[in-house]
């Protein structure tokens, strides 16, 4: 299923329009290029229309927000919505300010949301209209566990059937749902976490397969969290002593270029609940 997946973003190169932060935009760009797709990055109100009109998907990141872009984000979503076209929302920090929040949840109610990706915190949220997190991190109350992964789970599937979006939930075990179906994933390693950007690239490569996998949603948001942490263990495996980080990070999108279809079907780690 998923080799699937990945074999379709290979095959049809989807051209993904991102709306996303400063701190991640080379990453972002260069992972949907490992990946198989293909990535234009434009956030100015006069043009945004008309780039994501040229696009199979939009990439929404709130993760350096600002009065500028808000406009453009809107503006975005809303033609891609008219067109047809997957949205993906990564509310990077939401809980952490007002403006992150208020952003956010505007977002989800003028823009309709194809998958909507983020930790924990962030996710509840926007379940619940306010919420806090540690900076862009999940804080530790929020942190799903196999005690309590029936109860993240079913918060999850509840959010999803709320908004119609398909809900990931990344963080040490992945949960991606729809309204009845969940993906527990439990592929990663704890180096990710120490590499700013892991989960807005994971965000931009969502955007990819879901565009080049249209009426699979679920399982190409599955597949692609599934794919990025596989290519955190490998990425992890192929580290020295001598490297840190900054090699862990190339290594990654190193690992996202060179997965096979047939390595991600074997590697992948889930249950359905």
């Amino acid at each position: 299923m998923f080799s699937e997946m990945l074999a379709a973003v290979r095959s049809t190169v989807p051209l993904i329009h991102n709306i996303t932060n400063y701190v991640t935009v080379n990453d972002c760009a260069n992972i949907l290029l490992a990946c198989g797709g293909s990535p234009i990055m434009s956030d100015d109100a006069d043009e945004v229309e008309e780039i994501t009109s040229l696009c199979a998907g939009l990439v929404i990141n709130i993760g350096t927000l600002n009065q500028r872009t808000i406009p453009s984000m809107l503006a975005a979503g809303k033609r891609a919505n008219e067109l047809g076209h997957p949205v993906v929302l990564d509310p990077v920090g939401g809980g952490a300010s007002r403006l992150r929040t208020d952003t956010a949840l505007r977002l989800l109610r003028e823009v309709r949301f194809a998958v909507i990706r983020g930790n924990m915190s962030e996710i509840r949220t926007l379940a619940l209209g306010s919420g806090t997190t540690r900076g862009v991190d999940a804080d530790v109350a929020d942190r799903v566990t196999d005690e309590n992964l029936d109860e993240a789970a079913a918060f999850v599937k509840r959010f999803a059937k709320e908004t119609g979006a398909v809900v990931a939930v990344t963080g040490a075990i992945d949960i991606i749902a729809d309204g009845e179906r969940a993906f527990c994933i439990r592929n990663g390693d704890g180096m990710m976490s120490r590499v700013t950007g892991t989960g807005c690239q994971l965000s931009a490569m969502t955007g990819a397969y879901v565009a080049a996998n249209p009426g699979h949603t679920l399982e190409a948001a599955a597949a692609a969290v599934c794919a990025m942490g596989l290519c955190g263990e490998k990425a992890r495996q192929r580290m020295t002593e001598q490297d840190g980080n900054a090699s862990y990070r190339t290594y990654i999108i190193d690992a996202i270029c060179n997965l096979t279809p047939e390595e991600l079907e074997k590697g992948a780690r889930y249950d359905i609940r």
